[in-house]
C-alpha cells in the first residue's frame, strides 16, 4: 500500500463538478492499494499516518503528528501509484490490486483511521477533481512495505 502523504491547508475533491468532501488543516492522502495487500498493510499505515510528526512545533520544526494538532484527513484513492516506467513511456499498473479487493482495502484504511481522526475521502473508481493547498510543502511517500 502506498500513500503520498501531503500537507495541507485545505483540500477537496470534486466528481462531475460537485464538491463531495473538503477538509481543513491536515493531510491529504493520494492512496494506492497494491496486489498483496492485506490488513496488516492498512494497519501499518494508519499507524504510521498517525504517529509521523511533520506539523512545526512552537520553534517552527517538524515534531508535530496531525493528532496532536487535530488536523483533518482527505484520502483520494490512487491506482496510479502502483504505476512503473521501468519499460517504455506508457506506465505499467499491473501492480495495482484489481478494484473490487483495493475498494475494501482502501474504505478499511478510512474506517481505522477514521477512529482517530476527522476522515473525508473521494469517490473509489470515479474520475476525480482533487484540490490541495499545500503547507510547506511538505510530502511524504509511505509504502507500507517498507514500514
Amino acid at each position: 500500500m502506498i500513500a503520498l502523504i501531503q500537507r495541507v491547508e485545505k483540500s477537496w475533491v470534486k466528481v462531475n463538478g460537485e464538491q463531495i468532501a473538503a477538509i481543513g488543516r491536515g493531510y491529504n492522502i493520494l492512496l494506492g492499494v497494491m496486489e498483496g495487500d492485506t490488513y496488516e498493510d492498512v494497519t501499518k499505515l494508519v499507524r504510521k499516518v498517525l504517529a509521523l510528526r511533520i506539523f512545526p512545533n512552537e520553534e517552527g520544526k517538524m515534531d508535530r503528528n496531525i493528532v496532536q494538532v487535530v488536523g483533518e484527513v482527505l484520502v483520494v484513492s490512487q491506482f496510479t501509484l502502483a504505476g512503473r516506467i521501468k519499460k517504455g513511456n506508457r506506465p505499467d499498473f499491473t501492480g495495482a490490486m484489481e478494484p473490487k479487493g483495493a475498494k475494501t482495502l482502501y474504505e478499511l484504511f478510512i474506517e481505522v483511521l477514521s477512529r482517530e481522526l476527522t476522515v473525508a475521502s473521494g469517490e473509489f473508481g470515479a474520475m476525480m477533481e482533487v484540490g490541495i493547498v499545500n503547507d510547506g510543502p511538505v510530502t511524504i511517500i509511505a509504502d507500507s512495505k517498507t514500514l
